[in-house]
């Protein structure tokens, strides 16, 4: 029992005098440590603030302030590390050891990381813009370092991985998009007065944009008609709403001037004279 009481008693004073030899030196770590992380964190803010003061796109102003509060993070840990009287050299050495090996395991997900810094900062696209990619079209949400989200035209999330898109052909039409059809009318039709009748439809419907003005003419020949070219651009979140909208304008101002669109035996008619060519 005396054994006993004496060991606790010295283990008590093993105590006692750790803690008035470090006591002040960890607590004033401690401090550091906690004050360090404040301040990065405001750090970073106050960088993303100017930044979109500055009129800097929100994806990459975001990524700066969280670049520099990751700088202020590592400079304090190692500051902090220091006051306990433990060296740093091992540990950054584990550290590129460690990201050495991760990279190594984690080249899929690390390829969009390094494909999503590319988008950041070359900025080939932003939030709003409407895009299509690999046959995927919507508007941009969200630009991520992994991946860019889009959303559809029925409100559908699509999120296409950030190396499906850096190398690839990016249409960007910004907030619009651009609507490109034909109607074929026949040779016995007014071709003029047809043109004049389509631009008056695009004028007249409120989701066409005028600008840049749309396009309206004969785009192509064919047996026994006229093709008329039309280009337009609608809202992008509005595509398909606004297509069929107008084409059926386009139908009940083509029915009122009395123009008749070519006959289905005429277009047969085209395509098989069209498959004896390509056979000769």
């Amino acid at each position: 029992m005396e054994q006993e009481l004496e060991m606790v008693s010295k283990l008590i004073d093993t105590l006692l005098e750790f803690a008035v030899q470090y006591g002040f030196q960890i607590l004033g770590a401690l401090v550091f440590l906690i004050i360090g992380l404040k301040a990065a964190t405001w750090i970073g803010g106050r960088v993303t603030r100017v930044a979109e003061a500055r009129e800097i796109d929100i994806t990459l102003a975001r990524f700066i302030g969280n670049v520099v509060k990751l700088v202020v993070v590592v400079f304090v840990a190692i500051i902090t590390l220091g006051n306990f009287g433990i060296s740093t050299a091992p540990l950054i050495a584990l550290a590129g050891a460690s990201a050495f090996g991760a990279t190594l395991a984690m080249q899929g997900p690390l390829s969009n990381y390094g494909a999503g810094l590319s988008i950041i900062l070359s900025r080939p696209f932003a939030v709003g813009d409407t895009i299509t990619v690999k046959n995927v079209s919507g508007t941009v949400e969200e630009i991520t370092l992994a991946a860019t989200v889009l959303v559809g035209e029925d409100g559908e999330q699509i999120t296409v991985p950030n190396k499906e898109i850096v190398g690839e052909v990016i249409v960007n039409s910004h907030t619009q998009r651009v609507v490109e059809t034909r109607i074929a009318i026949g040779f016995g039709e007014d071709a003029e007065r047809a043109v004049s009748v389509l631009r008056q439809v695009l004028q007249d419907a409120d989701d066409v944009g005028q600008e840049p003005r749309p396009q309206v003419g004969i785009h192509d020949f064919t047996y026994g008609g006229v093709i008329i070219g039309l280009r337009f651009w609608v809202p992008g979140r509005q595509y398909f709403q606004t297509r069929y909208r107008v084409n059926d304008a386009f139908l009940h101002g083509l029915k009122a001037a009395r123009i008749g669109l070519l006959p289905a035996n005429g277009t047969a008619m085209a395509a098989h004279a069209l498959t004896a060519d390509h056979e000769v």
